[in-house]
């Protein structure tokens, strides 16, 4: 369990600890961080961090959370004035490629979940889901988006979204990522126009509303 800070002297001192843990879990792995690797790169005694989370293993927890509310927060600000469902998708999609440039951790973070904090993953993962579900409802409901199943095509473009950001903006786009079906680590940068175009084209394509005239 962490504490909530009662002053926001604690309030900035936790979340530089969270800050730290970010970077130290996403630079070592959480096999090799430590409390005292994270204590340094925050610059607070070891004595700080208990006073905020207990273990190495709760302060994982906390940043997962923090990040899943973070990335949460970048896409529903970045959709935001979206007038059609696919403007909100193109918008959310960009905001999200800009936060995972911006914070490489949301991946690595997140799949090392999958084995240190399976409960954490499984929390992440429903509260963007939640969302995503409720708004296809919405934009079907409404006649902006053909009868799909809005829990097969939130995990899907959930799904897009994860491997598109992971090959162009987590491994990077330049000639030193190799082969297109082969790419290398070469840290983060961005989803170049040519691919979001072409992924927005084939989401368009297969949440479009058909055109009664147009048959079966």
């Amino acid at each position: 369990m962490s504490t909530v800070p009662r002053t926001a002297r604690g309030t900035r001192t936790r979340a530089k600890i969270l800050e730290a843990a970010e970077t130290v879990f996403s630079e070592l792995g959480y096999a090799e961080a430590s409390i005292v690797k994270i204590t340094e790169a925050a610059g607070v005694g070891q004595g700080t961090f208990y006073l905020y989370f207990e273990t190495k293993k709760h302060v994982f927890d906390e940043l997962v959370e923090d990040l899943n509310r973070r990335v949460r927060h970048a896409m529903t600000e970045g959709a935001r004035g979206a007038t059609t469902r696919m403007e909100a998708e193109r918008a959310g999609f960009a905001a999200f490629f800009a936060f995972t440039a911006e914070h490489p951790a949301l991946y690595r973070v997140i799949r090392e979940a999958e084995f240190v904090s399976p409960e954490a993953l499984r929390l992440h993962y429903t509260r963007i889901v939640e969302g995503y579900i409720e708004g296809l409802s919405q934009a079907r409901d409404a006649g902006e988006i053909g009868n799909v199943d809005p829990t097969v095509a939130a995990w899907v473009l959930m799904g897009i979204g994860e491997m598109v950001g992971m090959r162009w903006v987590l491994w990077g786009s330049g000639a030193e990522a190799g082969a297109d079906a082969d790419p290398t680590a070469s840290g983060t940068s961005a989803v170049p126009p040519a691919v979001f175009d072409e992924m927005m084209r084939l989401i368009s394509g297969a949440l479009r509303a058909t055109d009664p005239s147009e048959g079966s």
